[in-house]
């Protein structure tokens, strides 16, 4: 339901119905009906605006990301005639006259432009303040807690960010950004449902997740205790030379000294390692075996 309350200069467009989503391929809908744009080029726009919602996007960094280094003569033209068409269909996605969505949805401001999502549904901030609040629920042993909020977190990603948006020099730094902050939930989240006991039931996904991040030491030592708890000594010692094999062909270098040790403690069956830990975690201890 879209409704505009009266301010002091402008309206405010109330945009319940706005449905906007990059945790995967961008959509953005109002009233359940697609209001994207198809092209490449005001998709990219599109993608800008929502990933720096509620702020500013400079004009250069839009020119920059359309057209790189070399924009042509046209570039301010052309990107005034995206932020138009941007603007129209979402006119006709809220039922609003185009000059209230230029006045209180996508702004014009001193610069550049800015697109409000306040009142719409946006997978993005609530999977940044789910994120957020599990890791403090970690922090403070909370770990069923943490659990649950971590995996509602990645359960707002349909697959990569933006999927279906050309990517230019300005987004790809983005992206990649909110790629690792994914994977640091997906650590985090394993983290907690290890210090559950949960580590018969986390064995396939971490499979899956150190096939694919065949360096990442981290997910590398998660699998080793996990496959240790569940009564599977040799294969987490062949998950550590695997890493060993992988770092030292593709690298150069060998795992880290805290690898090394957890690999000497599973090799000495540490009865550290057998203990379930519930108010800390894999980072705890290893720091335990590092200082021993």
């Amino acid at each position: 339901m879209t409704s505009i309350l009266a301010g002091s200069q402008l309206p405010i467009v109330i945009r319940s119905d706005m449905d906007i989503r990059v945790l995967g391929p961008l959509e953005l809908r109002c009233g359940g009906r697609s209001v994207a744009p198809t092209a490449p080029k005001p998709r990219s726009v599109l993608a800008m605006l929502l990933l720096h919602a509620d702020q500013t996007v400079p004009v250069p960094d839009l020119v920059r990301e359309l057209w790189g280094d070399e924009p042509p003569a046209s570039a301010m033209t052309t990107l005034q005639t995206y932020v138009l068409h941007l603007r129209k269909l979402l006119a006709a996605g809220l039922s609003l006259p185009t000059s209230d969505v230029a006045a209180s949805v996508l702004l014009t401001t001193p610069g550049g432009y800015q697109l409000r999502s306040d009142g719409a549904e946006f997978d993005l901030p609530r999977f940044q303040r789910l994120a957020a609040d599990g890791r403090r629920a970690l922090a403070t042993g909370e770990n069923a807690l943490a659990a649950e909020l971590l995996q509602q977190a990645q359960g707002l990603w349909r697959g990569p960010v933006l999927a279906d948006v050309p990517a230019g020099p300005m987004l790809q730094p983005q992206i990649k950004r909110l790629r690792e902050y994914r994977l640091a939930t997906v650590e985090q989240c394993i983290e907690a449902r290890l210090r559950l006991g949960h580590h018969q039931e986390m064995l396939p996904e971490l499979a899956g997740l150190t096939a694919q991040y065949p360096r990442h030491e981290n997910l590398h030592a998660q699998f080793m205790v996990a496959l240790h708890r569940s009564g599977r000594r040799q294969e987490a010692l062949s998950v550590f030379q695997h890493l060993r094999t992988t770092m030292i062909e593709q690298l150069g270098l060998e795992p880290s000294k805290r690898l090394h040790l957890l690999q000497q403690a599973i090799l000495a069956d540490d009865p550290t390692l057998q203990v379930s830990p519930r108010d800390d975690g894999l980072a705890q201890l290893l720091d335990q075996l590092t200082l021993r």
